[in-house]
């Protein structure tokens, strides 16, 4: 079985570091700016608006990424979408408006998603089948450990409201650096029908193969989103405190850390729909339980470190799961699709957060987190993927 040489170990490394950062920026932008302008004073629905922009930026440029990619490389695609992302977290301090933040958070959605779609792309290009499921755990893993260490960061805004973003950007210009120590590489190239059929038709190509997979990055996207965004608002109306409410959302991400490479590890072994199923009911199962025990700060951290252990995962097993089931040449497209899939996740999320609060529902919030996950758990398990013929 074919094993990672020592530039290819080089080349992984440099890019989990650069996820990670990337997912500490992510994992503190959304509560960061949620809390600061809920302690503003404005609405609950603008609230989640404003955070839908890192998703909307995502949608915009998606139909965009593909073809640059493949006609210049993977490393000009992070350098672009680094440098997005940096200079407009260091931009954020210097004026304070809903527009103006909506503008970068779009931004920063655009830059991101480049950098990611690349990263992904390459890392899913040069896995052997063998370990891909242990590859792409590790790279889960990495936006993990980076996005449960940015809500720990939001409590700098007491000391200066600027702060946190300015460490966010000077960390991600550091990680963004050691890119120029990788030689550039390409995807593989499409051959055939596929070459000929043009964007869309290999969209709906893969889709057919993949659509299942493309379920972990959007249920993932829906619990990023609205966990980060409209949770600590939720949680804020309800008593708990920021110090609490940070501790909480990084015990979740804590628990996709410890069960990423375990969950990989296993889905190499036994399959990637096992795992996935595992994993959803696992989740809406925890998420259950954590909306019946809201009076205990305790309880909640436990529940939500459990729901994390299960669900946690669901993005890296969706894209090694769209792996396997996508052919060799159309991994580009299919990454693609992990991201714009994750991006309506992302929207959806805040939405439906946004109205929940709105309404004041009588029910928990977390009820509603749990009733999504129940839901991609029936329809993963009353449906099949097509296999491909290659």
């Amino acid at each position: 079985m074919s094993t990672f040489t020592k530039i290819e170990q080089r080349r992984f490394r440099i890019l989990v570091l650069i996820v990670a950062i990337s997912g500490f920026s992510q994992g503190m932008l959304l509560p960061l700016i949620s809390v600061i302008f809920e302690k503003d004073g404005v609405s609950s629905a603008l609230n989640g608006l404003n955070a839908t922009g890192l998703y909307i930026g995502t949608l915009l440029v998606s139909p965009f990424m593909e073809a640059p990619l493949r006609r210049f490389g993977f490393k000009p695609i992070i350098v672009g979408g680094g440098m997005l992302v940096f200079i407009s977290l260091l931009i954020f301090p210097l004026w304070k408006s809903m527009v103006f933040w909506f503008i970068l958070r779009l931004i920063i959605g655009i830059g991101d998603h480049a950098l990611h779609f690349s990263t992904q792309t390459w890392v899913t290009s040069f896995s052997p089948k063998h370990r891909l499921g242990r590859n792409i755990a590790v790279y889960g893993l990495s936006f993990g450990v980076g996005f449960a260490t940015g809500p720990l960061f939001v409590p700098l805004v007491n000391v200066f409201e600027g702060l946190p973003f300015i460490v966010s950007g000077v960390l991600c210009m550091i990680a963004w650096s050691f890119i120029f120590l990788l030689k550039n590489d390409f995807p593989d190239v499409i051959k055939g029908t596929s070459a000929e059929a043009g964007f869309f038709k290999r969209f709906k190509t893969t889709s057919a193969f993949a659509w299942l997979a493309f379920l972990g990055p959007f249920g993932y996207g829906f619990l990023e989103s609205s966990l980060n965004a409209i949770y600590p608002v939720y949680a804020l109306r309800t008593g708990i405190s920021v110090a609490s409410v940070s501790l909480i959302l990084a015990t979740f991400s804590a628990g996709g850390i410890v069960s990423q490479i375990p969950l990989g590890m296993l889905s190499d072994r036994i399959g990637r729909r096992p795992v996935f199923l595992i994993a959803l009911g696992g989740g809406a199962t925890a998420f259950f339980a954590a909306s019946l025990f809201e009076a205990s700060t305790l309880l909640v951290l436990g529940t939500f470190f459990v729901a994390g252990l299960f669900v946690g995962s669901i993005y890296s097993l969706g894209i090694s799961y769209m792996s396997d089931l996508t052919p060799t040449e159309l991994l580009p497209t299919g990454n693609l699709l992990c991201g714009i899939f994750f991006s309506f996740g992302s929207l959806t999320g805040p939405f439906l957060g946004g109205l929940f609060l709105e309404f004041e529902a009588t029910f928990s919030f977390l009820l509603l987190i749990s009733l999504f996950l129940g839901v991609l758990f029936l329809v993963s398990a009353t449906n099949k993927p097509q296999k491909r013929l290659i």
